[in-house]
């Protein structure tokens, strides 16, 4: 077996022994998951989560998660909670101790102070006999038969398996509160990520053009319209009303059905059935109905009056594709 080989079967191995263990966690979700769940939602403080070594780091994500899906969290390291941060916790908030063995010296120094302050204690731990579990008000067994690592030593499929135990914390936390893609939306404003979630057509046609002609401008009319205004397209009304659109498609294939052009309006090359969006519709919206229809702009209306264009170019400069 050459190098390559090798290399490829220890990484096949390792999904596969972690994707195992997590299927075998599935049977070990129960009630006491349900109570964990209900008492975090119902506390009216935050999640306090602690760890030491690499559980510390995966309780930093979660913390993450979870404030970023509603449940205000913060980060407690183990060994500096009992050498002054322990006044980190509140009288309300909720704590969350993961430890693989949930037997380490820090733990064993950790948990009695935490049951005396009365704040409910849930357990993420690989030992349901461990000093942690037997102290809990909750536990979540993350129980795994290995580790990833051919020596069973470095934290791997037990990281993975405490990860995914505090996502679904996080999700069922989510759902309990009802938080929608708005409310996502409110603690993600950077990014392209944020602007897939607050952006709005209308956010992106005030800054545009409005190319529009009429149903009898000149053909040679609407061509300077369109290139004036830059945006591969110009709005057909009649009086008040949308009735079509001319694209720099309907250019060209007019040049190709017709051989004299001098007498030709915007009404005899246009399309009559243009794709609109109201400006109050998300911008990745208007990228779904591209896609879609295998277009590159969009009409953009309000209470079904044209008031501009959304072109592809605008939506990749403002990093939503």
């Amino acid at each position: 077996m050459n190098l390559k080989s090798e290399i490829l079967q220890s990484a096949i191995r390792t999904f596969q022994i972690e994707r195992d263990a997590l299927d075998a966690l599935i049977p070990l979700l129960n009630e006491e998951f349900e109570n964990a769940v209900n008492a975090l939602f119902k506390a009216s403080g935050r999640v306090v989560i602690t760890g030491i070594g690499k559980s510390a780091i995966i309780a930093s994500k979660i913390v993450a998660t979870l404030n970023s899906t509603g449940t205000p969290a913060i980060f407690m390291h183990a060994a500096d909670a009992i050498h002054g941060d322990l006044g980190t916790i509140q009288n309300e908030d909720c704590v969350i101790c993961i430890s693989k063995s949930g037997n380490t010296p820090e733990i064993k120094v950790l948990v009695p102070l935490l049951k005396r302050a009365n704040n409910p204690l849930i357990a993420i731990t690989g030992n349901t006999q461990s000093f942690l579990a037997l102290h809990a008000d909750y536990v979540l067994n993350t129980t795994v038969a290995q580790e990833a690592c051919p020596n069973n030593l470095a934290p791997t499929t037990s990281t993975t398996a405490q990860l995914v135990m505090g996502d679904a914390l996080a999700v069922c936390l989510l759902e309990l509160k009802g938080f929608d893609s708005k409310d996502f939306a409110q603690y993600h404003p950077g990014g392209s990520l944020g602007k897939k979630l607050y952006l709005r057509v209308g956010d992106i046609v005030k800054n545009n053009a409005k190319p529009q002609v009429s149903l009898h401008t000149p053909v040679k009319e609407v061509i300077m319209e369109i290139s004036k205004k830059l945006l591969g397209a110009a709005a057909v009304i009649d009086g008040e009303k949308l009735v079509g659109v001319v694209t720099d498609g309907d250019i060209r294939r007019m040049l190709n059905t017709y051989e004299n052009i001098g007498n030709l309006t915007a009404s005899d090359i246009m399309s009559s059935q243009p794709k609109t969006i109201e400006v109050d519709n998300l911008a990745v919206a208007a990228l779904k109905i591209m896609q879609e229809n295998h277009i590159t702009q969009l009409l953009a209306t309000e209470n079904n009056q044209y008031v501009g264009v959304v072109h592809l170019h605008n939506l990749i400069q403002e990093g939503i594709v």
